[in-house]
């Protein structure tokens, strides 16, 4: 069986295919094919990056912003040229797409349909970057493959049990009932990295007590109970929580009446100050990427030193109000850029909660980690860095589906 994963962000475009035969392996493998397509370095074309498991390479420059377009020229180096690993279109099983929104209507993945594809286009109103993205790669799949079988996999479906005492927030009823709610952000990671974590435990996931970091230039925890989330850091939308690379995360919504009423700030302006302009970048005034930042810090940059502190005190802060829905924490796993990454981000939120037995070994931190324990053996609590793949989870869903 031969899955194509479409994996599309505000700004970029991921794809791998995977070819299954038989059983679903107990490790991920390695795609067949991958390609990355690219819009941020330039508004007039995209860069695609193409690599093959044979290790062909195609890096180009495609003209033009119209996304169904670009990945339409995509998937063609999947049959054609040096990168190509299929000999025709209908060779391809089963597509599935990353959905960031699925609202209060899907729980689980499901199969596309007009159904289904009106209303990933009427939640694109939660979440107006993404979702649009993700009905574009749908769109291009029909224009370019026509009736293949292709499956929405929900970024909010691994949150949609949370208790209605996470979900529900603290403002007039009425607002619940028009769908504002915590939904929480990152459930494909996050669920993964749940799986994987009993995998290396050799545990039962549904004995596991688990907190999930995924700290990228989005970041969010998860408290998992028994293979499920019980709680989050994001909520109504991806704002919420952690300071991020360039959002700020949760700050005092009196903050923003302040700012609408005194420096005459409308919702565009807020908006765009708090997704792209705030975080690690506002704080630092160097950069949201966390390695700048420690590269900064280096140089006695005071900026620099004061985002990451922040960074770190609300991390810290928001693990430890994970631990009340959990009772108890059987391991604490870190994954996604800086978290599979950044040893010194690990080491200083780890050393908050020394109080509980955690011991953090620091050779094994420092020592490129992937998929290990990198705690001490005579640790209470474990501490795993996996590397977190959405493609490898989105494509298991589509064979779970697929093979119902």
């Amino acid at each position: 069986m031969k899955i194509l994963v479409l994996n599309a962000g505000s700004s970029s475009q991921k794809s791998c295919l995977y070819e299954l035969d038989g059983e679903l392996p107990n490790q991920p493998p390695q795609p067949i094919w991958e390609a990355k397509v690219d819009w941020t370095h330039h508004q007039s074309f995209a860069e695609i990056e193409v690599k093959t498991q044979q290790g062909a390479v195609l890096q180009a420059e495609i003209p033009g912003q119209d996304r169904p377009e670009v990945i339409a020229q995509m998937l063609d180096k999947l049959w054609s040229g040096q990168t190509a690993v299929i000999q025709q279109p209908s060779d391809i099983d089963i597509v599935g797409h990353r959905v960031v929104h699925g609202g209060q209507d899907y729980r689980e993945s499901v199969r596309v349909t007009a159904e289904v594809k009106a209303a990933i286009a009427r939640l694109a109103i939660f979440a107006p970057i993404h979702n649009p993205a993700n009905l574009e790669g749908i769109d291009a799949i029909e224009h370019v493959l026509g009736s293949v079988p292709q499956v929405a996999v929900f970024d909010t479906a691994f949150h949609s049990k949370l208790p209605s005492s996470t979900t529900v927030y603290p403002i007039p009823y009425e607002w619940f009932e028009k769908g504002i709610q915590r939904y929480g952000f990152h459930g494909i990671s996050h669920r993964y990295c749940a799986d994987r974590a009993a995998q290396l435990l050799q545990r039962d996931a549904s004995d596991l007590r688990l907190i999930t970091c995924h700290l990228g230039n989005g970041c969010s925890l998860a408290a998992i109970r028994d293979g499920r989330s019980v709680d989050t850091t994001m909520g109504f939308t991806p704002l919420e929580g952690l300071m991020m690379g360039a959002r700020s995360g949760s700050v005092d919504p009196g903050i923003l009446i302040h700012l609408l009423r005194q420096e005459g700030f409308n919702a565009d302006t807020l908006d765009r100050m708090l997704n792209q302009e705030s975080g690690l970048k506002g704080v630092s005034g160097v950069s949201a990427d966390m390695r700048r930042i420690r590269a900064a810090i280096e140089q006695n940059n005071p900026r620099a030193k004061l985002a990451f502190d922040v960074y770190i005190h609300r991390l810290r802060a928001q693990i430890g109000a994970m631990l009340p829905s959990l009772n108890r924490l059987d391991a604490l796993v870190f994954t996604a850029g800086v978290g599979e990454n950044n040893p010194e981000v690990r080491s200083a939120a780890c050393e908050a909660f020394e109080f509980l037995g955690l011991k953090l070994d620091d050779s094994k931190n420092t020592n490129h980690p992937k998929d290990q324990d990198i705690a001490t053996l005579d640790s209470t609590i474990r501490v795993l860095v996996i590397h977190t793949q959405e493609d490898w989870a989105i494509a298991q869903e589509c064979w779970k589906i697929f093979t119902q």
